[in-house]
């Protein structure tokens, strides 16, 4: 994590890429603030990403508007959810990511996300959900 001002500019200058927006697909989705090259993690960061899985049943007694935030921000299957470490009161950007079957970025095998092609400031990050968690999704 950056801990001087030199560090927080370099990571400003170097590390920056994203923001949310509306999105003509979905909602809302990240779009590049400034051109991405090819092979960059354009979504990099310095808090910790881990997830703890939790079974839905332990869930289940928590108040409606916070299982909706974990169907709406969290990974799940049947039988279990992925809640980030750092809560729900903080997000990784790429909770925000919208599906397209033509991505332009990747998840890598050590989980990293990296873009496929160079992507233009304005434009917006998509993933594989199929791919990206090996699942079949239909909207």
């Amino acid at each position: 994590m950056p801990t001087t001002k030199k560090k927080i500019i370099q990571h400003l200058e170097e590390e920056v890429f994203c923001k949310l927006g509306i999105s003509p697909i979905h909602g809302i989705g990240v779009f590049a603030i400034r051109p991405i090259a090819k092979g960059i993690n354009p979504l990099k960061s310095y808090i910790g990403n881990r997830e703890i899985d939790v079974s839905k049943k332990d869930i289940k007694h928590l108040p409606k508007g916070v299982r909706s935030q974990i169907d709406m921000f969290c990974y799940y299957n049947r039988t279990k959810v992925s809640i980030p470490v750092n809560g729900l009161n903080s997000f990784d950007l790429a909770v925000y990511l919208n599906h397209s079957k033509r991505p332009n970025l990747r998840f890598k095998k050590n989980g990293a996300l990296e873009s496929l092609m160079n992507i233009a400031q304005g434009e917006e990050l998509f993933i594989d959900y199929d791919i990206s968690f090996g699942e079949k999704h239909f909207f």
